[in-house]
């Protein structure tokens, strides 16, 4: 039994040692983003079965001999968000961990603290490449689709996420001008305008100005129009077009010669529309003209941001956007089973599982949570608890150091005895 008690002091000696560095660690890293903290798990030790002379003896039939550490377990909790002066700086709301990589395989974190390198790169803090999915739509600094949404790839296929500084919106020249307008039943002169986009990215000014023809066949109306495209400071003039309106006797449009026009070297339709669809001349109050154009102003990019779905929005100066890439945002089976390799960086094991995606209603993978940008989660690890195991096993440590000395000194007098 002596020697029992030795060894039982012993092994409590060694796990509350253990257990006190754990609580030690997560002391240290109270500060530190993303970090996650551990905690001890004991187990007992047993000796065999002792031999009972009655089958009904109320008697303890097992001694333990001491305890253990069965495991050091992982506190999935998730730290509190903290405010950031960067758009990188980004936090995941909800269970899943970013993937990063420098060389060898993908480890993962909890910690958002983004950037972006020399090369472009979005990288961690101390310089691996974080992973997602690139949109495939940039090429030699030029954004060559509009995307409101990067569809996410597979877990296994992600990649290292790079995004230009500088990213060029290219211009798309109008084809198209339509008008709307009443010209009403008077005699004067009625403008409408519309500005229109050149193959150079300009934008100029197409101007129609719509005059009642002097020669008039019953029962409808006649009115000629006078159509000018210049450039947006009026110094410029590219072309100038005449045609003839027909409107039928109730003001519906009915035909028209004026069809197109040069704007700069691109060819302009003008649709006028037809019946009441378009421009009308009605006894009814005159309404300004309005029109619907496309093609679009080229732009230089502004910067980029993050939504909570993870999609790189590119901002450019004419004021759109378009997603270039998407942030992945792994899951595990089993969280617990990651292996930690850094204080805030795990890889995956045969106990975590294969790094996955989640599903949508629709079958496609998604990243399965919200991430915050302008915030980074802070160290999960509440300190006043951590003090507090710390001193319930520190005072455990020092039981156990006091049954050792008790042992030994109960060992030293049986041997006194026998002398």
């Amino acid at each position: 039994m002596m020697t029992q008690a030795f060894y039982t002091g012993v092994s409590a000696l060694k796990s509350n040692q253990t257990a006190i560095d754990v609580i030690s660690d997560n002391l240290a890293n109270v500060s530190t983003n993303g970090f996650r903290g551990y905690s001890a798990e004991f187990s007992s030790l047993f000796e065999n079965a002792l031999n009972s002379t009655s089958a009904s003896s109320s008697a303890n039939s097992q001694i333990g001999i001491g305890t253990r550490i069965s495991a050091t377990t992982m506190n999935m909790q998730n730290g509190s968000p903290i405010l950031s002066e960067k758009n990188t700086d980004l936090a995941i709301s909800g269970d899943g961990w970013f993937g990063v990589q420098s060389s060898g395989a993908p480890l993962y974190t909890r910690d958002g603290n983004f950037s972006f390198d020399a090369n472009d790169n979005f990288v961690t803090g101390d310089g691996f490449n974080v992973l997602g999915t690139m949109g495939g739509n940039i090429s030699n600094n030029i954004l060559t689709k509009t995307l409101n949404e990067v569809p996410l790839k597979s877990a296994a296929a992600q990649e290292k996420l790079q995004f230009p500084k500088y990213l060029t919106y290219p211009a798309e020249p109008s084809t198209n001008a339509k008008f709307f307008a009443n010209l009403g039943l008077g005699t004067e002169m009625v403008p409408i305008g519309t500005g229109i986009v050149d193959a150079q990215g300009n934008k100029n000014n197409l101007q129609l100005e719509f005059t009642k023809s002097a020669t008039q066949t019953p029962p409808g109306t006649q009115w000629d129009v006078v159509a000018t495209t210049k450039s947006s400071d009026e110094l410029t003039t590219y072309d100038t077009k005449t045609g003839t309106v027909n409107f039928g006797e109730y003001g519906d449009l009915l035909s028209t010669t004026l069809t197109a026009i040069d704007n700069n070297g691109t060819n302009v339709t003008i649709d006028l529309g037809s019946g009441y669809g378009g421009v009308v001349t009605t006894n009814g109050i005159y309404k300004s003209g309005s029109s619907i154009t496309d093609g679009t102003v080229g732009g230089n990019l502004e910067g980029y941001s993050i939504n909570k779905n993870g999609e790189v929005l590119a901002t450019f100066t004419n004021g759109l956007q378009s997603s270039v890439g998407k942030i992945a945002v792994y899951h595990f089976q089993n969280d617990q089973g990651l292996d930690r390799v850094t204080g805030t960086k795990f890889s995956q094991s045969s106990n975590s599982g294969n790094a996955m995606f989640f599903k949508d209603a629709n079958g496609n993978d998604t990243i399965g949570a919200s991430i915050m940008n302008y915030k980074l989660e802070g160290s999960n690890v509440q300190m006043s608890t951590a003090l507090t195991d710390l001193i319930i096993h520190q005072k455990a440590y020092d039981a156990s150091s006091k049954c050792v000395t008790t042992a030994d000194q109960m060992i030293q007098k049986a041997l006194n005895m026998h002398k």
